[in-house]
């Protein structure tokens, strides 16, 4: 098939998630990065651009400047998507303008800093017709899809607890002159929320992926620990959902030792599953009335979703870049089913979109809203 061209904005040398982004899109060859604005500083533009292949004259120093050279080139040379992979601060004027513009988005979580951006982006992607995914990565993986079919089909029964965890320890110590702290504790920069728009958003819509709950209100306890931090560093939450099911949510990146330990346990009437994200390709799932069971990605007796999602036999481990990799191939099949004029088959265009991204972000400001609150809960509706 012929490859997307995209461009990238941020994500140049030095960056961690550019160099993710780049490696999932070439997994399947749907992908051809031609454009970027993968740094604000003109010469590491340029640099970075030179290393990874790029036209001097399609590597730019400014966003802006990008957009415009896109626009003024024939239509068959433009750029089909933009990757944006900045801090969180420019997420918003970035796709908007390019949505508005007529290109499809993927864009890194969370979505942008207010619910009232999140808004606008769904109703301007909904307005322009163009396909807008962010990169919640861990619903790629193929153990997390098949627990979603397991809950879907009625395996668990009704649900009744969710418990959803994730560990980190980098922050553990004082690290705020480094790259990755120096943002993500800037209110300016990161938004409202520190850990909790960092991983929290990523536990929320591991629920909502697995679970198919809407939340109902909460009630969450945000802290600093590190010295002189302005947002949180960690997050523990009471969850109600519609329906009656409960579920509580934990996310530090305080927790010394802990590395990327994210975690979802789901039970109902009829048994429960386990899954670890640093151990992806199990699922464990423990019934009322039968022997506990692990279930392996890549066995023949899964559902569809998951073989989908799954390139390599059983016991060839896969993680973190092919989990990446299938969000960025739902993504590709949806465009492919715009430029072709249909809707795209069941299973194929199978990404987090944005309006799950505006979702991610009201329960972030739901979130900060209870922990500021002498309430007790706090509505999400």
């Amino acid at each position: 098939m012929q490859a997307f061209r995209y461009a990238m904005v941020g994500g140049g040398q030095g960056a961690f998630i550019g160099g993710v982004h780049r490696m999932a899109m070439a997994l399947d060859g749907r992908y051809r990065l031609v454009a970027g604005a993968l740094s604000s500083d003109a010469e590491r533009a340029r640099a970075s651009g030179r290393e990874l292949g790029l036209a001097d004259d399609r590597s730019h120093a400014r966003w802006q400047d990008l957009l415009e050279d896109e626009l003024r080139r024939p239509r068959e040379e433009r750029i089909d998507m933009v990757c944006i992979v900045t801090p969180n601060h420019l997420h918003y004027e970035v796709a908007r303008a390019f949505t508005e513009a007529g290109f499809h988005v993927v864009c890194d979580k969370p979505l942008c800093h207010t619910s009232e951006q999140a808004e606008e982006l769904v109703q301007l992607s909904r307005r322009h017709g163009t396909v807008f995914g962010v990169t919640y990565n861990y619903t790629g993986y193929p153990m997390v899809r098949q627990a979603r079919e397991m809950v879907a089909s009625g395996a668990l029964g009704t649900l009744r607890k969710v418990v959803v965890e994730y560990h980190q320890g980098w922050l553990a110590r004082n690290v705020e002159s480094s790259k990755q702290a120096a943002w993500r504790l800037d209110p300016q920069r990161s938004g409202i929320a520190g850990a909790m728009g960092d991983i929290g958003s990523h536990a929320e819509n591991l629920v909502a992926t697995v679970t198919g709950l809407q939340l109902e209100s909460l009630c969450a306890d945000l802290t600093s620990f590190g010295a002189g931090r302005i947002l949180d560093d960690d997050a523990s939450l009471l969850l109600r959902f519609a329906g009656g099911a409960r579920g509580a949510m934990l996310a530090s990146q305080v927790e010394a030792g802990c590395e990327n330990d994210l975690r979802l346990r789901v039970s109902g009437t009829l048994g429960t599953l386990m899954w670890r994200q640093e151990e992806p390709n199990r699922l464990e799932f423990a019934p009322l009335d039968g022997p506990r069971q692990e279930l392996t990605r890549g066995s023949p007796w899964l559902g569809e979703a998951a073989r989908r999602a799954t390139r390599l036999p059983s016991g060839h481990p896969e993680a973190f870049i092919e989990a990446f990799a299938n969000v960025y191939l739902g993504v590709a099949e949806a465009m492919a089913a715009v430029r072709a004029g249909r809707a795209p088959a069941l299973h194929e265009a199978d990404f987090p979109t944005v309006a799950e991204g505006a979702r991610g972000v009201r329960f972030i400001e739901k979130t900060v809203a209870s922990a500021r609150s002498e309430a007790k809960w706090t509505a999400c509706s």
